[in-house]
């Protein structure tokens, strides 16, 4: 398959961001003549105009690695596995923020989901599921939307599923990832799950959605936190992102203090 140009690529991730030539002209300070001249091939590109043009598009890493390879140079960000030496601090501090958020669920995974690594509070969460499910490489939504997953402990699996249907588009859309995009839909095709609606319900007076799950010692209920890494400069790191979920009311709090799990 021939490799893709950098010009389309440019043009494909200007169009993905919903802005004309001009537009983009406008943000960067590039002219647009220029911009028509790199999209089409009539101007070569220098390392440094590729790399301020992806940062002002918000590529990601990756894509912006596969830029500058389009144009005939090298990659700029490394994509080391956390088990990779050079990764040692990071996976230490990782390893640190697991065990102190004890003994509430927080599990480790990459840009598409895939579990990394988990604390020993998430091990609750799975238990009586489809061994299948937990068999590597553990998707995370998957396990948690498919009918012999998580869902039937899903209190509230309509709503649940449709947030988190919604953070799979915006993540395709930002990557414009085909395999991400044929995850959506094979979770979209799951018995209970509610796809995102372009009008959505009003969200009345709460705050925040929680997780509700049916655990031994009744529905648990959790608000959740994302956190990544603000400053990364390895592709791989930069999609890696940590999911920690919090007990929301007092009953939930009490239930996870008395019943410490083994890891998963």
């Amino acid at each position: 398959m021939p490799r893709v140009g950098f010009g389309e690529l440019l043009r494909g991730w200007r169009t993905a961001r919903g802005l004309s030539q001009l537009q983009l002209s406008s943000v960067t300070g590039v002219s647009s003549r220029h911009l028509s001249f790199l999209e089409t091939g009539r101007a070569r590109p220098s390392r440094q105009i590729i790399l301020f043009l992806a940062e002002q598009l918000d590529v990601p890493l990756t894509d912006r690695n596969d830029l500058l390879l389009a144009a005939g140079f090298a990659p700029a960000y490394g994509s080391r596995s956390l088990d990779d030496p050079a990764m040692a601090g990071v996976l230490d501090s990782i390893k640190q923020m697991l065990s102190g958020h004890e003994p509430y669920p927080a599990v480790v995974m990459d840009g598409g989901w895939n579990r990394l690594l988990a604390n020993q509070g998430s091990r609750g969460l799975v238990a009586g599921v489809a061994p299948f499910l937990l068999a590597e490489p553990v998707n995370v939504l998957r396990l948690a939307l498919h009918p012999e997953g998580m869902a039937p402990r899903i209190a509230n699996l309509a709503e649940w599923s449709e947030h988190l249907l919604l953070r799979l588009r915006q993540r395709i859309q930002r990557r414009g990832d085909k395999e991400l995009a044929k995850l959506h839909d094979e979770l979209a095709s799951y018995p209970g799950v509610r796809v995102p609606s372009d009008h959505p319900a009003e969200p009345g007076q709460r705050v925040v959605l929680p997780l509700e799950y049916r655990g031994d010692q009744g529905v648990l209920r959790f608000v959740n936190t994302t956190t990544s890494f603000a400053t990364p400069l390895d592709a791989a790191l930069s999609e890696i992102f940590i999911e920690a979920f919090y007990p929301a009311d007092e009953t939930t709090r009490r239930a996870l203090a008395a019943r410490p799990l083994p890891s998963w």
